[in-house]
C-alpha cells in the first residue's frame, strides 16, 4: 500500500475479472477483512439480488404446505 492508501491488483486478477485501466471495483469492509468486488458495488448488488431471488424461489418450491408457500 502506498503512503496515499493506494494499492494494486495483480495482473492475473485484472485479466481474470476483465478489468481494464480505469475499471470499477468496490471494497466491502467485513470487519476483519475486505471483500474486493469487480464491476463495482452496483454489479455486486445486482448479482446478490439475483442469487437471493433464485434461492428464495427454490425454497418456495420445497415447501409442502400450500398455505405457507403463499406467504
Amino acid at each position: 500500500m502506498s503512503l496515499r492508501g493506494q494499492t494494486n491488483l495483480p495482473a492475473e486478477l485484472r485479466h481474470h475479472w476483465g478489468i481494464e485501466d480505469g475499471g470499477e471495483i468496490a471494497f466491502i469492509d467485513l470487519g476483519d477483512a475486505a471483500l474486493v468486488l469487480p464491476g463495482g458495488i452496483a454489479r455486486a448488488e445486482a448479482e446478490l439480488k439475483s442469487v437471493l431471488t433464485e434461492r428464495y424461489n427454490v425454497g418456495l418450491v420445497a415447501i409442502d404446505d400450500p398455505d405457507l408457500a403463499e406467504q
